[in-house]
């Protein structure tokens, strides 16, 4: 059998294993790991499906001033350009049976698999069919990945058109066909669109540009003009239009994300961001020694220094983004490609080193990688969890009971998932005093799973609708006597 064809049907095999795991609780609904931000994402396309897709005006359920400070009444969110979005809309109505929350996790199941190939394609090029397998083997079966490529974020959209990127253009570099160019440039686009923290895979990109060409032909290179410009104008555009005035309201805070809180290099930073995060969480404290064996290969090749600038870009990305990427560990989702390369990398490496007994050594790695999958699973394992089921059956009761066109009030900590479960328009937080969340906002009815005093008060002026042991649902438009 030809190796083309053996690399193929490895590919196909991590393909259908990469599937397999990713369908492990797909039937979730909205109220595991990252809710808030999973609710925020499907919440614009569910709007999508009521009133069509309209990619320049995206909305969602959420109409409080907590994301930006300011009232947003027409629910607007300018974050990511939809494309994800839209995507989920569209496949949702081909087959409506599945509900909008399974079809948005698999639309990220998809991303994450077309993800899977190009990584290994790009591994293949670079390297070899071993390493790319390898690279793909990685990027399908790490729990860190195989959780975060199955929730409702744009995250495995963005990965997904990096990686395509990153291999047109290797392509590109290899062969000097324009194709190669106009995808990357294109992929890029898209990736930046969807997730602008993704610029700095651009790092890797002009290295290779830099090392193929050099730097005074790179800036007369017309093929590389037309590729930055197919990188960069689409995003100028959406930001132009998405930075007007009606439109502010819309824009989270975002400044916080860089370094809101001046952890950037301090020893913390470090701990989450490697220890914890990359150490733990990622490779499962054992597969730390084939990620250092694949940054100390000797390099070769063309491009014999292009995985170091690829982590070395990931590791900018991480300290730029200094408090998200602490406090957040989605954001270390967009860092699984350069690892799981690194990974490829360092583990044919061992395999195939001759330094040591050749079947101590691959005893030894295969050890440390399934020790290194079971201790990542172990802790990934709770991410999968429904740690507040009453958020659904409260939100169930609501769309059974409220119009469709209710403003609900439901107060959870400005936490967006238990919003999210009722279908309705409203607010997660009470920002301001109940009489006037009612007379100036608009708020009608009253959901909670929280008994507190706000709860009581609302309770006894007015008319309660429905009431259990562990939610309640008020009709804020009828005031007890």
């Amino acid at each position: 059998m030809k190796k083309i064809h053996i690399y193929w049907l490895a590919l196909l095999f991590v393909l259908g294993v990469g599937l397999v795991v990713r369908l492990y609780k797909i039937d979730n609904p909205v109220a595991d790991w990252h809710s808030w931000r999973q609710a925020d994402t499907a919440s614009v396309t569910r709007i999508y499906v009521q009133n069509g897709i309209d990619l320049l005006h995206p909305r969602y359920h959420d109409i409080s001033n907590i994301a930006s400070g300011l009232d947003n009444p027409q629910g607007w969110r300018f974050v990511e350009f939809p494309i994800y979005n839209a995507l989920h809309a569209v496949l949702y109505k081909t087959y409506p049976a599945f509900g909008i929350d399974k079809w948005g996790r698999l639309t990220s199941v998809l991303c994450s698999l077309a993800s899977t190939v190009f990584l290994s394609l790009l591994g293949r090029r670079l390297w070899g069919s071993r390493e790319g397998v390898l690279a793909a083997f990685f990027f399908a079966v790490l729990p860190f990945n195989i959780y975060f490529s199955r929730v409702i974020l744009p995250e495995p959209m963005a990965v997904m058109f990096i990686t395509i990127s990153l291999w047109a253009f290797a392509r590109y570099v290899y062969t000097e066909k324009f194709w190669g160019v106009v995808i990357s440039g294109a992929a890029l686009s898209l990736a930046i669109l969807v997730k602008p923290y993704i610029i700095f895979y651009g790092l890797p990109i002009f290295y290779l540009a830099w090392a193929k060409f050099g730097f005074r032909k790179l800036l007369w290179n017309p093929s590389l003009w037309v590729f930055l410009c197919l990188a960069a104008a689409p995003f100028l555009l959406w930001r132009s239009w998405m930075w007007r005035e009606n439109y502010l309201v819309g824009i989270p805070h975002w400044a916080w994300a860089f370094n809101g809180d001046n952890i950037r290099f301090r020893p913390a930073f470090w701990w989450w961001v490697v220890e914890e995060r990359l150490g733990r969480m990622i490779l499962g404290v054992w597969g730390v020694l084939p990620f250092i064996v694949g940054l100390l290969v000797k390099p070769q090749g063309k491009y014999p220094y292009f995985l170091h600038i690829l982590v070395g870009s990931q590791l900018i990305y991480a300290s730029v983004v200094a408090t998200a990427s602490v406090r957040h560990d989605y954001y270390q989702t967009l860092v699984i490609p350069a690892v799981s390369l690194t990974l490829g990398v360092g583990t044919y490496a061992l395999w195939t080193s001759h330094e040591f007994s050749k079947q101590i050594v691959r005893l030894a790695i295969v050890g440390s990688i399934a020790a290194a999958l079971f201790f990542s699973f172990y802790q990934i394992k709770e991410y999968y969890k429904i740690n507040h089921p009453e958020i659904i059956s409260a939100g169930s009761a609501a769309d059974k009971l409220l119009p469709r066109d209710a403003v609900v009030l439901v107060p959870y900590n400005g936490d967006t998932a238990f919003l999210y479960q009722t279908k309705r328009r409203g607010f997660p937080f009470i920002t301001y005093p109940l009489p006037e969340m009612i007379s100036n906002l608009g708020a009608q009815y009253y959901v909670s799973v929280n008994f507190d005093a706000q709860t009581k008060q609302a309770m006894n002026q007015y008319k309660v609708m429905e009431q259990t042991d562990k939610y309640v649902i008020v009709d804020l438009t009828h005031k007890k006597q």
